[in-house]
């Protein structure tokens, strides 16, 4: 009988190297999940402790069971995801600009996004290692814009301006919304203004990956600066939106596509409701979604505090080189590159928390 040989994916094989070293004092700087001091998994508050937390709302519900969800997904969830990211008050959830799915993360929204746009697409080198192989997977081209410039340990942002304005008109583009993976550099304001202005006048398309609103800065409004100030602009835009990591639902699969329904039926046809119950919960509670936004700042707030305390170690113990690009950094990566019983992502890919 054939069989297959079935290829070690290079960060879950890094995860499981980790767990096979014996080396009392390694260190595991590759996963990108958050940890507390002791570096285990943190369950937010808001969602287990205590009888009145999400968790136990959710059971206690009379109504609650497992039966299948809408295509589209928890009503309740998608539409307070929706105004999670463009702002209750925006023009585009007024109007009922919005069409929202529930689906799997941290693949499944931009994997559907990728069916729905089929065409051309840019995203900025490096990425998250998933995109391309996302892209490649739905045989969608693609090509590159410059990001990272090693020299500055920043953006390059005239590199990124020249390319976009140079791709052909109506081209469309994977912009992290905050906390980009993996290196940590976001554009300022003022150059998320400049690249609007070259895609406007080149008629792009936006196509945003939102995977760490409230986990970057500790606040859900500035991290969705870049989406709310597109949107309010009238850009025409797609959202692949993630609730992973600022929520801690890491195997709950919570996530939203803000766009269309079509291809839903033939991906998953119907998304996973628990995890979905539990954010929903949380998001329209309004006593709970205050205990969120706390847990929020603490997450954000340990993983600054880290920023600090990596270089000024680093500093201390007279390592050579420049760190000072670490604290000007934001969310959970940074890129480094390292040996001697520490994993990290083979491009240099470490998590701050």
């Amino acid at each position: 009988m054939p069989t297959t040989c079935l290829l070690a994916d290079p960060l879950f094989g890094l995860i499981a190297a980790y767990k096979a070293d014996t080396f009392e004092k390694k260190v595991d700087l590759g996963v990108g999940a958050y940890r507390a001091d002791n570096a285990k998994p943190w369950i937010l508050p808001v969602v287990k402790e205590g009888r009145y937390r999400a968790e136990e709302i959710v059971k206690s519900d009379p109504d609650f069971n497992h039966e299948y969800l809408p295509i589209a997904g928890l009503p309740a969830f998608t539409s307070a995801a929706a105004k999670l990211v463009f702002g209750a008050d925006s023009p585009v959830i007024k109007e009922n600009k919005v069409a929202s799915l529930q689906t799997i993360p941290g693949t499944g929204a931009v994997h559907l996004g990728a069916l729905f746009l089929n065409q051309k697409l840019y995203f900025s080198n490096p990425t998250w290692a998933n995109h391309a192989q996302i892209f490649s997977n739905v045989s969608l081209p693609t090509t590159t814009y410059p990001y990272w410039d090693p020299a500055t340990k920043g953006l390059n942002i005239s590199g990124l301006l020249e390319t976009l304005e140079a791709a052909p008109e109506g081209s469309i583009s994977l912009l992290h919304a905050c906390a980009y993976n993996p290196t940590g550099v976001d554009p300022t304001q003022e150059q998320w203004v400049q690249i609007a202005e070259v895609m406007g006048k080149k008629r792009h398309f936006f196509f945003f990956d939102c995977a760490y609103q409230g986990f970057a800065s500790g606040d859900l409004a500035n991290d969705a600066w870049a989406v709310r100030y597109f949107a309010e602009a009238g850009f025409e835009m797609c959202v692949a939106q993630s609730f992973s990591k600022s929520l801690g639902l890491y195997g709950q699969r919570a996530r939203c596509f803000h766009f269309l329904q079509i291809l839903q039926r033939s991906e998953i046809s119907n998304p996973p409701a628990y995890g979905a119950k539990i954010a929903a919960t949380i998001f329209n509670n309004e006593a709970l979604f205050k205990e969120w936004e706390d847990n929020l700042r603490t997450m954000s707030g340990r993983i600054i505090d880290m920023r600090k305390a990596l270089p000024d170690k680093l500093v201390g113990l007279g390592t050579p080189g420049d760190w000072s690009h670490i604290t000007k950094q934001i969310g959970m990566f940074s890129l480094l590159r390292g040996e001697y019983h520490v994993y990290l992502t083979k491009n240099g890919r470490i998590s701050m928390a």
